[in-house]
């Protein structure tokens, strides 16, 4: 084979220009690959045992944290107070401080005990979840006495193949004649460990083995059951505490307990505790060496058959071809255009001698080739884009359903409480009922359909997942026997109370004669009736309401049609009102609430006891629902007939005006406008009750953890602390009593930021009386004052006086206003008119109070124009205030003078 010069010298530049390189890259890929593979393995085993580290100190903490909380509860306190009194007085406290570990074992499920114990080491307290009595002992309690840490924790190996965990913490009793605190003894809590168990059996490689182990080498926890309890050689130990110290990834060989060749890497827990994580060096290693070798493989390949390659391919593929196209391109510089390349070859020399080949045509049909290129190319233009505009209406629906759905989702959890308000109803009814009348006579009646609601309650509350169950078929239904009347009474006991809060009329018809009794699930049979009954309420705004109840002989079936004169629904409707999360439309969950659950529950459960439930309506007119439910009678039995309805006592009527009486009740109330601190007080005097007053939220929580109050009345716009951090603190403090929250703001979405943050209750301001006796009738047992007392109250001239004290302020208020608005002190601005905004109401100024509001709602915009406008309205209306104030005075005193 002829070697043409070109070739030689194209491979005398291009071997060296590809050998050393692929050299030079197989050397340094070669050591990357090991400093990689080494810096990944350690970077990757040291974050796994910190993470297990912290996991575990995390976990040590909680449990440290809670017993300090403990040590310290007031009933441990008042029970070592009382511990060398009378037994009968001891006893009270101990049972008492038992209530309260038990809370903590409720509250921490993994706390398997808590022991209180004297110096001596002796039980004095003590609570199990598994009821055993306390340990004779502890084998860390001289530790624990000869120690001046007031905190420690062990862990303890068993025989049984577990280890437990216990936190101590000394517990001081106060001597309050010797204003001191002396050790009275400890309080040991038995942890059960199962995060340390979980953290050891984690591992990021395979074979790996995770010991935590004490500081003499025992071994507490292990991945490998055989090692647990095995106690590590003192030299093997010296190598784990000197790893600890350097925190870095090495060899480590513990022969006593693997006889492998073990990368390891260890930290130290608190209190002479170490974790080690141990991998096989093959295996941490493994996927670096295939590297390696695969690397060396290549490179030794390349040297080898790169320039062989570089021969062939430049002596067929690239020098016979420039020859041949060298000869060619002469002869069309001498005019020769009839010359013509073979254009055999299909590659890129093939289609470089295509092209010469036609570079004159080319040339000639440029023009009408390039229109008709730009015609293609509009063509793919318009393609491309229908084919975008597709795609993305294909989003945008995939995206609108993701919305429906998510909001279908929010929607039902949002809603979901009203599912469970309805048999509440009757409940909390005969409740005040009894609680204010003791005397009635239908006391055993009353109770009786509380108990069956209440039932029914807590089975609805359990059921709330059914409709999964439905769906998997694994609901059970029971079969026993129901009394229709009572059931059709406790149903009626439910719906009533909300037909008649909606003005509209409710009754049961029965289609006698009917079966006494029908055997089925009570309870299920309940839940179907209260869902479409209450349906049909909510969605009815006049008319009627009524439950025709037959029986049908010839297939055993009972029927209960519900009708309605409600909004009615369309054939489009009724398709989708079975269906799960769905009402009728969108707008019905804005106008009545619900979760849209209720009627495809109901149709499932209709059908597991052996019915089911149709529908038929029609849109402005009402709507009719025909429940069928199984009689389950056995065969050839007839059941006993009922052909009237049975007497039955009626309820009384309890509701009555009560008489003006004081209750002994501590309340706080934090206000910062003075004016709404004297009339606050005023109207909560008319109860006999003097309020405890401060000014900011931080002295409410200062206040309200000090002494024992039943209620407090919170602003929510106070300086220092407002009084929705006032709140969080205080629940977070664990304060349990009920806490309203006095605001100007009464959006919806304020108002559920004021419940979220622990308020049990809203008060608008101003204050409305009646909403305020409702409140306090509702957490106070307060019984509501008479409307003359709240006259004479208002026409008092302690009241008169606060009013006329107030007037005198308002001058000094516009004051203020002008010289934060020229000053552009915006936020103080915005503070004094939330504050005018709700004393001006208490008092009546209802000009400034609207005023005042304007102005607070128009300075959380960025409208400037519009902040002059309601700027220049609040002090018009003070001016006007004032004035007319003044001619009332001179009025006054003009008709004094005549």
């Amino acid at each position: 084979m002829k070697i043409s010069k070109l070739s030689i010298k194209l491979l005398r530049y291009i071997t060296p220009l590809v050998v050393l390189p692929s050299l030079f890259l197989g050397g340094f890929t070669l050591s990357n690959v090991t400093s990689s593979t080494q810096k990944q393995a350690k970077l990757t085993v040291s974050r796994f045992v910190e993470q297990q580290q912290q996991k575990i100190l995390n976990y040590i903490d909680i449990y440290q944290s809670t017993t300090k909380l403990l040590s310290t509860s007031p009933v441990l306190n008042d029970y070592l107070g009382v511990r060398h009194l009378d037994s009968d007085t001891t006893e009270q406290r101990r049972v008492a401080l038992q209530n309260v570990f038990a809370s903590y074992t409720e509250a921490y499920p993994d706390i398997f005990s808590i022991n209180l114990v004297d110096q001596q080491g002796r039980s004095t307290a003590y609570l199990a979840n598994n009821l055993h009595l306390p340990p004779q002992g502890y084998a860390f309690f001289n530790q624990v006495r000869t120690s001046n840490l007031r905190q420690q924790y062990f862990m303890i190996p068993t025989d049984n193949g577990m280890t437990h965990l216990y936190f101590v913490q000394q517990v001081f009793a106060v001597n309050s004649s010797a204003n001191q605190a002396t050790l009275a003894g400890y309080v040991v809590v038995r942890v059960d460990p199962s995060i340390i168990n979980y953290s050891i059996l984690e591992s990021p490689y395979d074979n790996a083995l995770n010991l935590l182990i004490t500081g003499e080498g025992k071994i507490l926890f292990s991945s490998a059951p055989a090692l647990y309890a095995q106690t590590l050689q003192s030299q093997e130990v010296d190598q784990v505490h000197n790893l600890a110290d350097q925190e870095e990834l090495t060899n480590l060989n513990l022969p006593s307990i693997n006889k492998l060749d073990m990368i390891s890497y260890a930290v130290q827990l608190s209190d002479d505790y170490y974790y080690l994580s141990a991998i096989p060096k093959h295996v941490l290693y493994e996927s670096g060496q295939a590297i390696k070798n695969l690397t060396a493989l290549i490179v030794l390949l390349s040297i080898i058959a790169l320039p062989i390659l570089v021969l062939i391919v430049v002596r067929r593929f690239l020098i016979n071809p420039i020859e041949l196209l060298g000869e060619a391109s002469h002869r069309v510089g001498d005019g020769d255009l009839s010359v013509y390349l073979p254009n055999d070859n299909k590659d890129e020399v093939g289609k470089l001698f295509r092209d010469f080949n036609h570079m004159v045509k080319q040339i000639r049909d440029f023009q009408g080739e390039l229109e008709d290129y730009k015609l293609h190319l509009e063509e793919k233009v318009d393609n491309r884009t229908f084919a975008l505009e597709r795609m993305n209406q294909q989003l945008e629906t995939a995206f609108t359903q993701a919305e429906q759905a998510n909001e279908l989702k929010s929607r039902f959890l949002a809603n979901m409480s009203h599912e469970i308000r309805t048999p509440l109803t009757a409940i909390i009814g005969f409740t005040e009922q009894l609680i204010n009348n003791r005397d009635t006579q239908c006391n055993q009646k009353h109770l009786e359909t509380m108990l069956r609601n209440s039932k029914h309650l807590l089975e609805l509350i359990n059921n709330i997942l059914d409709l999964s169950k439905i769906e998997a078929e694994k609901l059970a239904v029971e079969c026993s026997e129901v009394e229709v009347q009572p059931l059709m009474e406790d149903v009626a006991d439910i719906i009533i109370p909300m037909s008649e809060q909606k003005q509209l009329s409710f009754s049961i018809n029965y289609q006698f004669p009917i079966p006494k009794v029908l055997y089925s699930d009570a309870t299920r049979v309940k839940q179907i009736l209260i869902d479409i009954c209450s349906n049909a309420v909510k969605f009815t705004e006049y008319g009627k309401v009524t439950i025709d109840v037959s029986y049908d002989a010839s297939t055993e079936h009972f029927k209960f049609i519900v009708e309605d004169t409600g909004i009615g629904m369309s054939q489009g409707e009724i398709s989708r009102v079975f269906k799960p999360f769905e009402q009728a439309d969108s707008t019905i969950t804005r106008r009545f609430g619900g979760t849209g659950l209720g009627l495809c529950i109901a149709k499932n459960l209709a059908q597991l006891l052996g019915g089911d439930v149709k529908v038929k309506s029609e849109q402005g007119v009402g709507s009719q629902f025909v429940i069928t439910i199984a009689g389950n009678y056995q065969e050839n039995t007839s059941p006993q007939m009922q052909h009237a309805l049975v007497a039955q006592q009626t309820k009384a009527n309890i509701t009555q005006e009560f008489a003006d009486i004081h209750v002994n009740a501590r309340i706080l109330l934090a206000e910062d406008n003075l004016d709404n601190q004297e009339l606050i007080a005023l109207l909560l005097n008319a109860w006999g009750i003097t309020p405890d007053i401060v000014d900011n939220g931080a002295q409410a929580v200062e206040k309200a953890l000090i002494n024992d109050y039943q209620l407090i009345l919170m602003d929510m716009q106070m300086p220092v602390m407002g009084g929705l951090e006032a709140t969080q603190m205080l629940r977070h403090a664990a304060y349990d009593g009920p806490i309203i929250a006095l605001t100007a703001n009464v959006m919806k979405h304020d108002i559920e930021s004021y419940i979220k943050a622990g308020c049990d209750a809203t008060l608008a301001k101003p204050i409305d009386r009646e909403q305020l006796g409702k409140v306090l009738l509702k957490h106070l047992q307060l019984q509501a004052a008479s409307d003359s007392k709240w006259d004479s109250l208002l026409k008092s001239e302690k009241f008169a006086q606060i009013a006329h004290n107030y007037n005198q302020k308002l001058p000094e208020y516009l004051a203020q206003l002008k010289q934060y608005y020229q000053r552009g002190d915006w936020e103080s601005l915005r503070a004094l008119a939330h504050s005018l905004k709700g004393s001006a109401g208490c008092f009546g100024f209802t000009n400034i109070h609207s005023a005042a509001d304007q102005l607070e709602q128009m300075l959380r915009t960025n409208d400037e124009n519009q902040w002059h406008y309601a700027m220049l309205s609040l002090t018009e209306a003070i001016n006007y205030t004032l004035k007319q104030q003044i001619c009332e005075s001179t009025k006054d005193y003009s008709e004094s003078r005549s």
